[in-house]
């Protein structure tokens, strides 16, 4: 048996030493802020706060938006993984998350959240600047309430609109830089907006027996692969022309402009692919994670040429 304990060694292993088990409760709080999801959000922010300083935005300012917005970012998460912890049972996707293995208790996950948010929004109006705040604040509430709560188990468009919350720290970065919001990260905005759904709508075609199974109507499970990709084509083409339009609004250079041409090229083309396959299953898998991971080297490298771009003199 796999759980057997192993030859020779007698009696069943005794009780956890008191620092191992310290170290899986912190892996367990920290697991409920999905970091990965937070590595991401920081690529936009760092690169907006550049754009928004025409250079180096200055480190200490740096390092606090990125703390705060870490803070809030996690306590959006960690609410998150509160509230859907019930659909996180059914999903093999999910199943391992520390709420469903009883890792962390709901009580614990509750009071994680809660503080990391009061910090996060402390934080922001003490060491950064009271409009970042608002908007930290903003950002949480449009995760926790508007997407987990109102419409993730209510509509095909969930991701599109509660996606909305993933756009906020371009304006978070933007806010602490220059006190305001302007154009520009409006722009910034509406490329995440638009970046979203072809990110994740992959993700959820991979995984759409694990949505079904919890009654999560994301698009992939109520509509077939045609109509999905199709919409797939239809935000990324959305995507590209948002990307360019930012080189008037925000005057970015030529290294900007061609990256933003390329990439939105080739991200494209595996979209078309992705169509192309549903289409014609007959001529192979779908391969939807390529899409999925595609996008994350997209948006990486577009935002990198955000960051790069104000350092050339064209």
């Amino acid at each position: 048996m796999a759980d057997a304990a192993p030859s020779g060694s007698g009696a069943a292993a005794g009780p956890l030493h008191p620092t191992t088990t310290r170290r899986a409760r912190w892996r367990a709080y920290v697991a409920l802020t999905k970091p990965r999801i937070i590595e991401l959000l920081l690529v936009t922010t760092v690169p907006t706060m550049i754009l928004a300083a025409d250079g180096w935005p200055g480190t200490w300012l740096l390092l606090a938006t990125l703390v705060g917005g870490s803070f809030a970012a996690g306590s959006a998460n960690a609410f998150n993984m509160y509230l859907d912890r019930d659909i996180d049972r059914l999903m093999n996707r999910t199943k391992q998350r520390p709420l469903v293995t009883g890792e962390l208790t709901d009580r614990q996950a509750i009071v994680f959240a809660t503080a990391l948010g009061v910090v996060s929004i402390v934080w922001f109006a003490a060491l950064v600047n009271l409009a970042a705040a608002w908007l930290a604040l903003a950002a949480i509430l449009l995760y926790v309430v508007f997407y987990t709560i109102l419409l993730k188990r209510r509509t095909s468009q969930n991701i599109v609109w509660g996606g909305v919350a993933g756009c906020m720290p371009v304006l978070i970065g933007w806010a602490a830089v220059t006190g305001t919001v302007g154009w520009a990260p409006v722009v910034l905005f509406l490329v995440i907006f638009f970046w979203t759904p072809p990110h994740y709508w992959p993700l959820s075609m991979k995984f759409r027996k694990d949505y079904a199974r919890a009654r999560v109507p994301m698009l992939p499970v109520v509509a077939d692969d045609v109509r999905v990709a199709r919409q797939i084509l239809a935000y990324t083409a959305a995507m590209i022309v948002c990307t360019l339009a930012l080189v008037p609004v925000a005057g970015m250079g030529l290294l900007y402009t061609a990256v933003a041409v390329v990439a939105g090229a080739w991200f494209l083309a595996a979209c078309i692919r992705l169509y192309r396959r549903a289409l014609n299953p007959e001529r192979g898998k779908l391969a939807a994670m390529k899409v999925f991971h595609g996008s994350i080297t997209y948006l990486s490298v577009v935002f990198l040429a955000v960051a790069v771009d104000p350092f050339l003199p064209v």
